[in-house]
């Protein structure tokens, strides 16, 4: 069974949306030591899932799928593998955080139907230049990074 090779530490933003990766996290993909790995670096700024705000009160933006988000966000961001892929992995990690069933199936199916506007945004911010790993890790919460700044 896959698994995850870290503890996920983040720190909230001052936007109020984003957090911060705080030490390296890392996904197993297919079973633990597979040697297919996904490993997030410190500093990634993260929204966790991207759920609209009406959805919020049944599928909140961090829940028991917080930490398989946290590994979608990367692999939309660094696009190495395919979007199908990285929304594969995605369920992968839910089923091995023990998520419902249901939402399993509701996240999966969301990510699939509308994060296609998510995989192109991402390749546009790359192809500018832009980065969502910061280059100085924020010392302060109301601190926000220049990478972030320049996406807005």
């Amino acid at each position: 069974m896959s698994k995850f090779t870290e503890v996920l530490v983040v720190s909230p933003l001052a936007d109020g949306r984003t957090w911060v990766t705080r030490k390296e996290f890392g996904y197993d993909v297919g079973e633990e030591d597979s040697g297919d790995s996904i490993d997030v670096p410190i500093g990634f700024m993260t929204d966790f899932a991207s759920i609209p705000r009406p959805l919020w009160v049944i599928l909140p933006r961090w829940g028991k799928y917080g930490n398989a988000a946290v590994i979608h966000d990367y692999c939309y961001w660094e696009q190495s593998r395919s979007r199908l892929e990285s929304d594969r992995i995605f369920r992968e990690a839910m089923e091995v955080l023990q998520v419902p069933k249901w939402n399993i199936r509701v996240m999966y199916w969301a990510v699939r139907l509308g994060g296609g506007l998510a995989w192109a945004g991402s390749k546009r911010r790359r192809e500018k230049g832009l980065s969502k790993v910061a280059a100085m890790m924020p010392v302060k919460s109301v601190e926000v990074p220049d990478e972030l700044r320049a996406k807005q």
